[in-house]
């Protein structure tokens, strides 16, 4: 995939014009990880900002008891380590390719340089952060406020297409229930209570189609227990 398509594509950059996207792009250099292949370790020196082009990379946190908590995954369009990289800091966290993925990356030292030169850029690029922060506020949220179905609902009803109501779960269940902090059997028992309820319908592979976002936004919300 060429470098200008991932660009074109990555949420965290939409706003940036010219010159600061020919500047990016000059410094770009891709890369490609096999499925189960680990980018950076927690406590790594950061090499830089990573855009997603293809596949799939799991972000998470390893405690001493080797317990693994899914902080996000990413997927296609989105970034990881633009915090540490813009903070100049360590990588606070692990990312491992989920599948065989394709990123562009951003190195360190030429991002801050371009950072320190080009002012626009930085403001381009809060937005971005700031709805980085906001996601992880919503974890949080989702993890303290929420029981396991209204945790379940929240993440589909974030997930959704919202043109045509169509979930596309991005990797594997028992990834997806680590980051709601959800047992695998917890996940997938909630999710086929909300099928056998009418709520969500399975179409094919990873795929779901939301049949009542009222329903599943109530039981999101705590309104309407599904259990």
């Amino acid at each position: 995939m060429p470098a200008e398509a991932i660009l074109n594509a990555c949420k965290l950059f939409a706003r940036v014009t010219e010159p600061s996207r020919s500047t990016l792009l000059d410094m770009a250099v891709i890369r490609r990880f096999p499925a189960g292949e680990t980018i950076f370790r927690q406590g790594d020196p950061c090499p830089g900002l990573f855009l997603v082009g293809t596949g799939l990379v799991r972000i998470f946190m390893l405690a001493p008891t080797g317990k693994q908590q899914i902080l996000h995954q990413v997927t296609d369009g989105g970034t990881f380590a633009e915090v540490a990289t813009i903070g100049q800091f360590d990588c606070p966290a692990f990312a491992e390719a989920a599948l065989d993925t394709e990123c562009l990356l951003l190195p360190n030292q030429r991002f801050q340089r371009a950072l320190q030169e080009d002012h626009a850029l930085c403001l381009q690029l809060l937005g971005g952060l700031a709805g980085r922060v906001h996601h992880f506020v919503e974890l949080l949220e989702n993890i303290t406020l929420r029981d396991a179905a209204g945790r379940v609902a929240r993440f589909l009803l974030k997930t959704t297409d919202s043109d045509h109501d169509r979930v596309l779960l991005p990797g594997l269940k028992k990834d997806l229930a680590n980051q709601l902090n959800l047992t695998s059997e917890t996940f997938s028992r909630t999710l086929r209570r909300l099928i056998d309820a009418g709520i969500v319908i399975p179409t094919q592979g990873q795929e779901l189609q939301i049949a009542s976002r009222e329903r599943l936004q109530h039981i999101s919300d705590g309104l309407f227990p599904l259990f």
